[in-house]
């Protein structure tokens, strides 16, 4: 009778040890690629967004949504496909979010031309306001000479 909770505490003690490893097994290897194809692979990851991070590539990022999109790239180049059929693929899947340097669309116009515009905006806006300084000043009158004069002649 006393063997009995032993045996189920060694068990789950068991259980518990071989939990990590089997929750957090290596992922699966995708196909084999030759060189050219890892390096496209690289080049493709580094060049679409990971969705779930937003600020890292496929590339730099673990999440496991990143890790099955790279799979399917692998997958996609054993398949004999493009870089731009792959890149329509996710473009198609996940919308131009998805890269991180967005084509130019009439969607994303501003997104590339909007920093130039406001640095164009802030420019002329400060050669209007130093135009505008230069040109406000008016000559002083005599009382105004006057009182500079005895300031200046005072020594405060």
């Amino acid at each position: 009778m006393r063997a009995l909770p032993l045996r189920l505490l060694l068990c789950l003690l068991l259980a518990m040890q071989l939990s990590p490893a089997i929750l957090h097994a290596a992922p699966t290897p995708g196909p084999v690629l030759s060189t050219d194809q890892e390096q496209r692979a690289d080049k493709l990851a580094h060049g679409l967004r990971c969705l779930v991070c937003q600020n890292q590539t496929l590339a730099e990022s673990n999440a496991p949504l990143a890790l099955d999109m790279r799979k399917l790239i692998r997958g996609q180049l054993a398949e004999g496909k493009t870089d731009a059929e792959i890149m329509r693929f996710f473009e198609d899947r996940y919308g131009d979010f998805v890269r991180y340097d967005p084509p130019f669309k009439p969607i994303t116009w501003l997104l590339w031309v909007g920093p130039f515009a406001l640095l164009a905006v802030g420019f002329l806006v400060l050669v209007r306001t130093l135009k505008r300084r230069t040109g406000a000043r008016a000559p002083l009158t005599a009382d105004e000479r006057a009182r500079a004069a005895r300031f200046l002649d005072s020594g405060s």
